[in-house]
Protein backbone atom coordinates (compact mmCIF):
# COMPACT_ATOMS: atom_id res chain seq x y z
CA UNK A 1 0.00 0.00 0.00
CA UNK A 2 2.97 2.11 0.48
CA UNK A 3 4.15 1.60 -3.14
CA UNK A 4 1.11 2.49 -4.25
CA UNK A 5 0.34 5.32 -2.71
CA UNK A 6 4.17 6.60 -3.53
CA UNK A 7 2.92 5.80 -7.48
CA UNK A 8 -0.08 8.03 -6.52
CA UNK A 9 0.82 10.49 -4.69
CA UNK A 10 3.56 11.50 -7.68
CA UNK A 11 1.37 11.20 -10.29
CA UNK A 12 -1.20 13.30 -8.82
CA UNK A 13 1.28 16.12 -7.97
CA UNK A 14 2.54 15.87 -12.06
CA UNK A 15 -0.88 16.22 -13.11
CA UNK A 16 -1.88 18.81 -10.73
CA UNK A 17 1.05 20.95 -11.66
CA UNK A 18 -0.15 20.79 -15.26
CA UNK A 19 -3.53 21.78 -14.01
CA UNK A 20 -1.30 24.55 -11.73
CA UNK A 21 0.47 25.81 -14.32
CA UNK A 22 -2.99 26.76 -16.86
CA UNK A 23 -4.35 27.99 -13.59
CA UNK A 24 -1.60 30.57 -12.75
CA UNK A 25 -1.37 31.41 -16.35
CA UNK A 26 -4.87 31.82 -16.84
CA UNK A 27 -5.01 34.33 -13.85
CA UNK A 28 -2.26 36.35 -14.77
CA UNK A 29 -3.24 36.96 -18.35
CA UNK A 30 -6.71 37.97 -17.80
CA UNK A 31 -5.05 40.03 -15.33
CA UNK A 32 -2.42 41.51 -18.16
CA UNK A 33 -4.51 41.59 -21.07
CA UNK A 34 -8.10 42.60 -18.83
CA UNK A 35 -11.24 40.46 -19.33
CA UNK A 36 -12.93 39.83 -22.66
CA UNK A 37 -16.97 39.25 -21.57
CA UNK A 38 -18.27 35.95 -22.11
CA UNK A 39 -14.79 34.54 -22.96
CA UNK A 40 -12.16 35.40 -20.22
CA UNK A 41 -13.42 36.34 -17.37
CA UNK A 42 -11.53 36.55 -14.08
CA UNK A 43 -12.01 33.90 -10.95
CA UNK A 44 -12.90 34.84 -7.83
CA UNK A 45 -10.14 34.86 -5.46
CA UNK A 46 -7.10 35.33 -7.33
CA UNK A 47 -4.80 34.60 -5.21
CA UNK A 48 -6.26 31.08 -3.74
CA UNK A 49 -5.60 29.76 -7.07
CA UNK A 50 -2.31 31.34 -7.47
CA UNK A 51 -1.21 29.64 -4.44
CA UNK A 52 -2.88 26.45 -4.24
CA UNK A 53 -1.38 26.09 -7.78
CA UNK A 54 2.27 25.82 -6.38
CA UNK A 55 1.30 24.89 -3.31
CA UNK A 56 -0.88 21.24 -3.56
CA UNK A 57 1.35 19.93 -6.32
CA UNK A 58 4.66 20.28 -4.21
CA UNK A 59 2.52 18.49 -1.11
CA UNK A 60 0.94 15.98 -3.19
CA UNK A 61 4.79 14.95 -4.92
CA UNK A 62 6.53 15.40 -1.28
CA UNK A 63 3.41 12.94 0.41
CA UNK A 64 3.67 10.49 -2.59
CA UNK A 65 7.85 10.52 -1.57
CA UNK A 66 6.95 10.60 2.21
CA UNK A 67 5.18 7.72 2.17
CA UNK A 68 7.29 4.87 2.29
CA UNK A 69 9.36 5.99 5.32
CA UNK A 70 6.44 8.02 6.80
CA UNK A 71 3.70 6.85 5.56
CA UNK A 72 0.65 9.07 8.62
CA UNK A 73 3.35 12.33 7.77
CA UNK A 74 2.84 11.52 3.22
CA UNK A 75 -0.94 10.45 3.59
CA UNK A 76 -1.77 13.72 5.86
CA UNK A 77 -0.29 15.43 3.27
CA UNK A 78 -2.20 13.93 0.09
CA UNK A 79 -5.15 14.45 1.89
CA UNK A 80 -4.06 18.04 2.04
CA UNK A 81 -2.93 18.65 -1.23
CA UNK A 82 -6.23 16.83 -2.50
CA UNK A 83 -8.63 19.10 -0.21
CA UNK A 84 -6.64 21.88 -1.73
CA UNK A 85 -7.11 21.22 -5.35
CA UNK A 86 -10.70 20.78 -4.35
CA UNK A 87 -11.52 24.05 -2.93
CA UNK A 88 -9.36 26.29 -5.23
CA UNK A 89 -10.15 24.37 -8.59
CA UNK A 90 -13.50 22.66 -7.96
CA UNK A 91 -14.26 19.01 -8.88
CA UNK A 92 -14.05 19.33 -12.89
CA UNK A 93 -12.66 17.26 -15.93
CA UNK A 94 -9.13 18.44 -15.37
CA UNK A 95 -9.20 18.32 -11.95
CA UNK A 96 -10.55 14.90 -11.14
CA UNK A 97 -7.48 12.54 -11.79
CA UNK A 98 -5.40 14.78 -9.46
CA UNK A 99 -8.02 15.11 -6.85
CA UNK A 100 -8.64 11.18 -6.69
CA UNK A 101 -5.16 10.03 -7.10
CA UNK A 102 -3.96 12.18 -4.26
CA UNK A 103 -7.53 11.03 -2.59
CA UNK A 104 -6.77 7.74 -2.71
CA UNK A 105 -2.69 7.89 -1.90
CA UNK A 106 -3.43 9.45 0.96
CA UNK A 107 -6.26 6.97 2.69
CA UNK A 108 -3.73 4.38 1.09
CA UNK A 109 -1.09 5.87 2.85
CA UNK A 110 -2.78 6.76 6.24
CA UNK A 111 -4.36 2.90 6.35
CA UNK A 112 -0.66 1.41 5.54
CA UNK A 113 0.91 -0.35 8.43
CA UNK A 114 4.08 -2.12 8.83
CA UNK A 115 2.80 -5.73 10.04
CA UNK A 116 6.37 -6.45 12.00
CA UNK A 117 5.72 -3.54 14.30
CA UNK A 118 3.13 -2.91 17.29
CA UNK A 119 2.10 0.89 16.24
CA UNK A 120 1.78 1.03 12.74
CA UNK A 121 2.82 4.62 12.21
CA UNK A 122 5.70 5.77 14.81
Amino acid sequence: MRNAALVLGIIAGLIGMLVGFVSFGYVEAVEYFGEIEGVAEQVGNTDLVQMTSVIAPMLAIAGGAMARARALWGGVLLMISAAGMYHAFGFNVFTMFPIAFAGVAGVLAVAAGKPDEEKAHF
